[in-house]
C-alpha cells in the first residue's frame, strides 16, 4: 500500500540532515509540498537541492526554534509559501549531552519549548486543513530516562507528555498528534556516526545493547513519521511509537 500525500504542505523543523531530511524527502517524494527550516546555511541549501527533485515545491529558511520570533516567522513565512499547513513534524533538537545547568537549559528551549512554539505558531493552520497531523520526535530516553543523559531524558519524556495533552485538547480541532521515541540512529555526521570513531567503546556498548543487532537509519524513522502522519493512521493520536530495534526493552 503506498502512502500520498498529494496537496498536503508539511513543515519541519529541524529538517536538513539525518532524520529530519529524511522525513522530508519522504514527505516530498509521496507529493506533498515541503517547507523546512535549520540553522546551518550550506545545511539547508544542500537539503532544499535535495528535495527539489521530487518536483514538488519546497521552502527552505534558516530558524531558530528556541526564538519565538523566529520561529513565529518562519511559519507564517512557509505557510503563505505552501498555500497552508497540513502536517508539522517537530524534529529540531539541542542535543544537548551534559548535566549541568546550561545543558538542561538548552534541552529545554530548544527541544521542548521549541516543539511548544512550532505547534502553538501552527496549530490554527493545522486547524484549517480539517485533517491536520502534528509528529513530534522524541527519544526512547523520554520513555526509560538516562543515567548518562539526565537532562536529554527529562526533556524528551517532557515532549511525550505534551504530545499526549496537545493530542486530548486538539481533537476536536481536527488534528492528531504522536510521538515518534527513536532509539540509536546512526547517519552520516549525526552523534552515533561520531562516536563510532570518536568514542568506540560507547558505541560498541550500546550497539550490543540493541535486540536488532544494528544501529537504526533515519529513514525507518522517517517511514513511521509518513505513517503517523497519513490517513491510514486517522484514528491514531496520543501515541508513542519506539522506532529502535527492541532497544527500549533492555
Amino acid at each position: 500500500m503506498q502512502i500520498s500525500f498529494e496537496n498536503k504542505s508539511v513543515l519541519i523543523t529541524g529538517g536538513s540532515r539525518g532524520i529530519g531530511l529524511a522525513t522530508a524527502l519522504g514527505f516530498a517524494r509521496a507529493g506533498a509540498r515541503v517547507a523546512i527550516c535549520a540553522r546551518d546555511q550550506g545545511g539547508l541549501d544542500a537539503a532544499v537541492v535535495q528535495i527539489a527533485q521530487s518536483g514538488n515545491k519546497v521552502h527552505g529558511a534558516i530558524c531558530d526554534v528556541g526564538d519565538e520570533g523566529s520561529i513565529t516567522g518562519f511559519v507564517a513565512d512557509a505557510a503563505a509559501v505552501l498555500g497552508g499547513i497540513d502536517i508539522l513534524v517537530n524534529n529540531a533538537s539541542g542535543m544537548s549531552d551534559g548535566e549541568d545547568e546550561s545543558a538542561w537549559l538548552k534541552g529545554i528551549n530548544v527541544d521542548l519549548l521549541g516543539t511548544v512554539r512550532t505547534t502553538r505558531s501552527a496549530v490554527p493552520l493545522l486547524a484549517g486543513s480539517g485533517s491536520g497531523a502534528i509528529v513530534n520526535i522524541s527519544s526512547i530516553r523520554g520513555m526509560t530516562g538516562s543515567k548518562r543523559l539526565p537532562a536529554y531524558a527529562a526533556v524528551k519524556a517532557a515532549i511525550i507528555n505534551f504530545t499526549i495533552s496537545e493530542a486530548v485538547a486538539l481533537a476536536d480541532r481536527k488534528i492528531r498528534v504522536n510521538a515518534i521515541a527513536p532509539g540509536s540512529i546512526e547517519f552520516p555526521g549525526g552523534v552515533w556516526h561520531k562516536r563510532r570513531s570518536q568514542e568506540p567503546q560507547l558505541y560498541d556498548a550500546t550497539l550490543q545493547r540493541i535486540p536488532a543487532g544494528r544501529m537504526g537509519t533515519a529513514q525507518e524513522v522517517a517511514n513511521v513519521a509518513l505513517f503517523l502522519a497519513s490517513d491510514l493512521a486517522s484514528w491514531v493520536t496520543g501515541q508513542v511509537v519506539a522506532v529502535d530495534g527492541g532497544q527500549v526493552h533492555t
